[in-house]
């Protein structure tokens, strides 16, 4: 008998299936211009511990969601403390941190899982907190947090897709079928289980820790190969430089993105132009890309193209319309001709790296 698929993305389902934690619902302009109130208890009596990896000093959404769910879960008297490895450049306030540590020379760049370990069992003692949660991701957090359900042989649970207090629901199977049980002491969440938006702050005052581990590994860290922009998926990419119909000089979009070591993507229709090869559209008929930054020149955002482009971190949007949908989507927008803005962003460049 097969288990019925059920869809992880769903909000607020039945009874047997699933749903995300929403605590703010969206509020009016004047109520989000006042003040969240700050939830840290002045003398907690116990912790939530969050550990994970930045990445250049930001965390991604599914590490936002992470301190949420700490956050969520802690009672009144429950504090939540976040281990960073990695510089740290942006403020947890807002997704309820209490007390923040950061590492900076624990970067997920290098293979160093013995001082990762070392680390969080050091705030573990520390803090001796009653559950302790780390995204279930690629970028280090799923193997450190396996690595920690190994050598402390508690209870645990992985691929987390919904948590409250009184239990956790893990996918199995791709997400075939679910398994129910009681709140674990170690907590794998899956992405978008729950909803970073909350009603409250935390104080996200910084804290400090100190930790000891062995300099003698069994392995050798060779560092990460560096590669050409020009040979890296689109869908791997870190930055994206992406042209549409409004780019009349495609010349000045291959020196942008070689000055930006960026890989090139288009929409749709400067595909169909023949501006660029069909393996470079992004979009929902096309690639899905994930970039810290998206540059989008001259492309209006056509809603597969914004489908497309949704998992990425920072959006520039260079377009001559104010009102195009990839303005309201984009974190920065230049308006002006695209062929203009380009040169002189080259030029800035040029000039910065001099």
């Amino acid at each position: 008998m097969s288990a019925q698929r059920l869809n992880p993305a769903r909000a607020f389902s039945k009874k047997n299936g699933l749903k995300r934690i929403i605590l703010a619902a969206p509020a009016s302009i004047e109520a989000q211009a006042a003040p969240k109130p700050i939830r840290t208890p002045k003398a907690p009596k116990s912790w939530l511990l969050v550990a994970l990896h930045s990445d250049k000093g930001l965390l991604d959404e599914h590490a936002h969601q992470t301190i949420a769910a700490a956050a969520i879960l802690a009672a009144s008297d429950t504090a939540v403390a976040v281990v960073v490895m990695g510089d740290l450049h942006e403020n947890l306030a807002e997704f309820g941190a209490d007390e923040v540590i950061v590492r900076p020379e624990l970067d997920f760049t290098h293979f160093q899982p013995e001082a990762e370990l070392a680390c969080l069992r050091a705030a573990i003692a520390h803090y001796q907190p009653a559950h302790i949660l780390l995204p279930d991701n690629q970028m280090g957090d799923g193997d450190l947090g396996r690595r920690l359900i190994v050598k402390m042989g508690v209870s645990a649970a992985t691929k987390v897709v919904e948590i409250s207090a009184e239990g956790v629901v893990c996918a199995q199977q791709s997400g075939r079928s679910l398994v129910r049980r009681d709140l674990p002491e170690i907590i794998l969440l899956a992405p978008n289980a729950v909803e970073s938006r909350l009603p409250f702050v935390g104080s996200a005052k910084r804290a400090t820790l100190a930790f000891k581990h062995s300099k003698k590994l069994a392995y050798a860290d060779l560092g990460l190969n560096a590669t050409e922009a020009s040979q890296t998926a689109l869908e791997e990419a870190d930055c994206v430089v992406s042209a549409g119909n409004g780019v009349a000089n495609i010349e000045t979009i291959k020196s942008l993105a070689k000055l930006l070591d960026a890989s090139i993507g288009a929409s749709r229709v400067a595909v169909d132009d023949g501006k660029f090869a069909r393996e470079q559209q992004v979009g929902a008929t096309g690639k899905t890309v994930s970039a810290s930054t998206y540059f989008a020149i001259g492309i209006s955002g056509a809603v597969q193209h914004l489908q497309g482009i949704q998992a990425c971190r920072h959006v520039i949007a260079i377009n001559t319309d104010a009102s195009a949908p990839i303005v309201k989507r984009a974190d920065l927008s230049l308006i002006g001709d695209a062929g203009e803005i380009v040169q002189a962003l080259i030029a800035a460049i040029q000039e910065a790296k001099a």
